[in-house]
């Protein structure tokens, strides 16, 4: 069954805040990720504990920040305080998603400041790939299959799963957060 978003608002004519859309991309980019790494036990690939998983999950939800911060400054062209501060608050309300549901999971912790640290160190590696008018290029895509396969490790249950996030869900992730970032604007 295909994942349903929320890419349009109730009402349209209500103007909205940067952090009511900032919360509206974040709600969305994690039902994104959860969808994905479900995705990815469906086509047979192993999680050892749902460590694993939520760590599969987190580098999702960081490559779609990535798309984001691209989408509105290249085809939206959003720039400057405007830019920084929707990618502020997507991110806050992430970090808000991964605290509360590893919390439900792994019991009370702080589950914020590691997100924030491995968002900050991808958030670099992915500012050094390009992003086209067709979206994220081969080595964009290629960075966030190893990243992957470098959470679910490399043994044979596992061994494509870099092809599988490359040539699947990291396009449908592309075209699902696009959707949704459009949609938020419109």
């Amino acid at each position: 069954m295909a994942l349903r978003i929320k890419a349009h608002w109730h009402d349209e004519d209500a103007e909205r805040s940067i952090d009511e859309i900032g919360s509206a991309i974040a709600f969305n980019a994690w039902r994104i990720a959860k969808e994905k790494a479900i995705n990815l036990h469906g086509e047979d690939f192993i999680y050892e504990d749902d460590h694993q998983r939520f760590a599969v999950m987190i580098e999702y939800l960081i490559f779609q920040l990535a798309l984001v911060d691209r989408i509105v400054t290249e085809r939206l062209e959003i720039e400057g305080d405007h830019r920084r501060d929707l990618i502020m608050k997507s991110a806050k309300h992430m970090s808000k998603h991964v605290q509360d549901n590893m919390a439900d999971i792994f019991g009370a912790g702080d589950y914020i400041q590691p997100f924030i640290a491995k968002l900050n160190q991808r958030g670099a590696e992915y500012s050094d790939f390009n992003f086209t008018d067709e979206g994220p290029t081969y080595p964009f895509m290629r960075h966030l299959g190893y990243e992957i396969q470098q959470v679910m490790g490399a043994g044979q249950e596992n061994r494509w799963v870099i092809d599988q996030v490359m040539d699947k869900d990291g396009i449908d992730i592309y075209n699902q957060i696009s959707c949704v970032v459009m949609g938020m604007f419109e």
